[in-house]
């Protein structure tokens, strides 16, 4: 069974191009992005898997009055199998990020460019290459009448690059439909050997920081509060977080917590002006081995001295936060069912890693359902002329057929 998977799989080159470009075309930005949701995608991904043979899906939307749909699309596809005691889950995303600086691609973000194996155009690997992946596995169990030996469900949800509340994690506060023995991957981090399954993440905390101060013209000092002045203060003492919480732990990649000031948004528009008001953003992932309060309690710390220092106030407030879940068992029957897949297609020793990234495998893990992340991918997510290669996609499904069917 497996081999005839394979000879369908290996035919469908132009339908993976086919599926890309509808994919590119229709962007599926969250409202946090400057987007109106998931919904034109989903709708034009249920007409085209109609008419290749698909079942009709299953609906579960999360509503959300920020778009013009009134609700976020979460589409399930089933494929019963010959024991139906359990389901094999792969769960991939329909929203992408915005494409970022524009001037940065050589081709039109949302057009998708054809370079031979290379597929170009923002969400063609993060996450289009695990949505397409398992489309092209589940269309050659159609082709072929091939029964798998488990049931197979294809999930596709909203809103996981911002937090996930209307996508997994609503399905998993609202429906009951996974079970504690299924096996479920979620095709959305890797490498380009196509060796590493995840199977723990660190915790993640995403800290807004707004200093008030108080504004006055920049010749004179004396009559403000430069709010920009504290802020830099305490971007550059985040750096001694890597001190203060320096443990490492080989099993993740890189081994060491991280603490990172990223975005700035803009305090006043002109040369001359002190800003009373600054907000910068800090990405801290943060290894098991610590709880995420300490690390906030001591960014409070500093900013209290801060704010004795330079007479302003900080305001720190998550944006996101999650302690690390339970890491998925290197025993477990989806680790073992990947590995086996990995080595036949891919003909490596495959190894399992944690990852400071987040993925909606933390959700599942948190909910008790072991869950492993895999693709083959060169992980150039949300960078400027992202890319996927056709034989990646052709291989990945490969992965998920044997999955489906063993040997």
């Amino acid at each position: 069974m497996f081999q005839t998977l394979c000879d369908k799989i290996d035919n469908s080159r132009q339908k993976v191009i086919n599926i890309q470009k509808i994919l590119v075309s229709v962007p599926g930005l969250a409202p946090e992005n400057a987007g109106d949701g998931e919904m034109k995608k989903a709708e034009a991904l249920m007409a085209y898997l109609a008419g290749e043979g698909f079942p009709r899906p299953e609906l579960y939307n999360a509503p959300d009055k920020r778009v013009s749909a009134g609700q976020r699309p979460n589409l399930l596809y089933r494929f019963n199998g010959r024991d139906s005691s359990r389901t094999i889950w792969i769960m991939s995303h329909l929203d992408v990020v915005p494409a970022g600086e524009r001037s940065l691609w050589n081709s039109e973000p949302f057009e998708l460019k054809v370079d031979g194996d290379k597929l170009i155009g923002r969400g063609v690997e993060d996450n289009h290459q695990g949505l397409v992946a398992s489309y092209i596995a589940a269309k050659a169990l159609i082709d072929t009448g091939t029964t798998p030996r488990y049931n197979v469900a294809i999930l596709f949800v909203a809103d996981e690059e911002v937090g996930s509340a209307y996508g997994i994690q609503f399905l998993l506060d609202n429906h009951k439909l996974f079970m504690k023995n299924d096996l479920i991957i979620v095709p959305d981090s890797g490498e380009s050997d196509g060796a590493v399954i995840e199977v723990a993440e660190k915790s993640i905390v995403w800290l807004k920081v707004e200093t008030r101060g108080k504004q006055c013209h920049a010749s004179r000092p004396d009559q403000g509060k430069n709010a920009f002045k504290a802020a830099a203060n305490l971007a550059v003492k985040i750096e001694e977080l890597y001190t203060d919480f320096a443990a490492r732990n080989e099993l993740f990649n890189p081994p060491i917590s991280t603490f990172e000031p990223t975005k700035k948004e803009a305090n006043v528009p002109n040369i001359n002006t002190i800003p009373g008001d600054d907000v910068f953003y800090i990405d801290c992932r943060v290894l098991p081995n610590y709880k995420l309060s300490d690390v906030e309690a001591k960014i409070r710390e500093w900013a209290d001295e801060i704010e004795k220092k330079f007479g302003v106030r900080i305001e720190l407030s998550p944006q996101q936060r999650g302690e690390a879940a339970p890491p998925t068992s290197t025993e477990s029957d989806v680790v073992k069912a990947l590995a086996a897949g990995i080595k036949k297609v891919y003909r490596v020793e495959p190894r399992p890693i944690g990852i400071g990234g987040g993925t909606v495998a933390a959700l599942f893990r948190r909910a008790g359902f072991p869950a492993a992340v895999w693709a083959k991918i060169d992980e150039v997510a949300h960078q400027p002329n992202e890319y996927a290669y056709i034989s990646n996609i052709l291989g990945d499904a490969k992965v998920f057929a044997h999955v489906f069917v063993g040997e």
